[in-house]
């Protein structure tokens, strides 16, 4: 696959928008600020084909881009506390519209969490949710450059009780600086579209 040729699509602000869909569909999910505009550029090798802002909840749309058969939705980032109550409401909507259409090719959620920090609230939320649904999922470990060896390692410990069932899931430390990562989510993606092209 040629990461570099993907394209963005389209941009879509309520679920009633959303196009059906049209290939197989791999979903970035985080935080806000956890780095899901960062990863899609750095899996693209391109620099600003996601538009990436210091700004928390600066993705308020779900936007897709395309990959020959794949279809990448960047969901926007949840958790921003400065948004006001309509605009919460809006995101649960487009959210639980996304999730909720059952015609949709899921192939496969990134769920982004920063490596830094124990995960949110609403973090353990949304692992708990792809659990019960019973979505194929794995963790991204973000701005893992920001940690030393022994922090890492403290981190990666702590997370077994953070995290629900971490042990289990398939987990990928990320850094957007150096690519720690990449070539594991690009492997991940092209195993998704070949299932997919069978």
């Amino acid at each position: 696959m040629n990461f570099q040729k993907t394209e963005f699509y389209s941009a879509y602000g309520t679920s009633k928008q959303l196009p059906p869909s049209d290939g197989v569909e791999i979903v970035f999910s985080g935080h806000s600020n956890v780095g899901k505009s960062s990863l899609i550029n750095k899996l693209a090798g391109r620099r600003s084909l996601a538009r990436v802002s210091a700004t928390p909840g600066k993705t308020a749309t779900i936007n897709f881009y395309t990959l020959e058969n794949v279809r990448f939705v960047d969901l926007p980032g949840y958790g921003y506390a400065k948004v006001s109550k309509a605009e919460k409401e809006r995101w649960r909507d487009l959210i639980g519209g996304y999730f909720g259409d059952t015609d949709r090719d899921l192939g496969l959620v990134f769920q982004l969490i920063d490596f830094r920090h124990p995960p949110t609230a609403d973090d353990v939320m949304m692992v708990n949710f792809l659990i019960d649904s019973e979505l194929p999922f794995v963790i991204i470990l973000t701005k893992a450059d920001k940690l030393s060896k022994s922090e890492r390692a403290k981190r990666e410990e702590a997370f077994k009780s953070e995290i629900p069932c971490f042990e289990d899931i398939t987990v990928i430390p990320f850094s957007s600086v150096t690519g720690e990562g990449v070539e594991k989510i690009r492997e991940t993606v092209c195993e998704i579209a070949a299932e997919d092209g069978e």
